[in-house]
């Protein structure tokens, strides 16, 4: 069964789903399914997360996070959950952490198609020069979330 919950952000509504147990998913721009029944406790957690987050606290994540994807992407969406709050890393310094032969841009695909944003957060990406480049929720909301944490970054 999957579950449902609708967050009120400053960057918009987000939609928060689970499967129960853990976080499945956290978009931006999406409607909320109509869903009847109680919240399970991981959504309830991390409503309680984003409220610290968008007070401008820095909390680890301390519930569980099941995004679906390939062995790859769910490696580079490892190396997102170690980036610190207030700073960023590249594409191509991710590609590098994975080893030799990976691209920046299969890193980009990877990025792009994370399902847990903020929490696993995608936004603290950028490019080779610290400029910003595409994001799934759109750059408006990439450039509130890096203003939010302090993050400079070439405009």
């Amino acid at each position: 069964m999957v579950y449902y919950a609708a967050y009120p952000s400053p960057v918009g509504e987000l939609l928060l789903t689970s499967d129960g147990i853990s976080l499945t998913g956290l978009w931006m721009n999406r409607e909320t399914p109509a869903g009847e029944g109680e919240e399970p406790e991981v959504l309830c957690r991390a409503k309680q997360w984003l409220d610290a987050y968008f007070r401008g606290e820095d909390r680890p994540v301390d519930f569980s996070l099941a995004p679906e994807g390939s062995e790859f992407q769910k490696k580079v969406w490892d190396i997102l959950l170690t980036i610190p709050y207030g700073k960023t890393l590249s594409y191509g310094t991710i590609a590098r952490m994975l080893g030799e032969k990976m691209s920046a841009q299969a890193v980009g695909g990877a990025v792009g198609r994370n399902p847990i944003s903020i929490l696993i957060p995608c936004h603290r990406v950028v490019g080779a020069q610290g400029q910003l480049t595409g994001y799934a929720g759109g750059l408006d909301k990439k450039r509130w979330l890096l203003d939010h944490e302090g993050i400079s970054y070439r405009r």
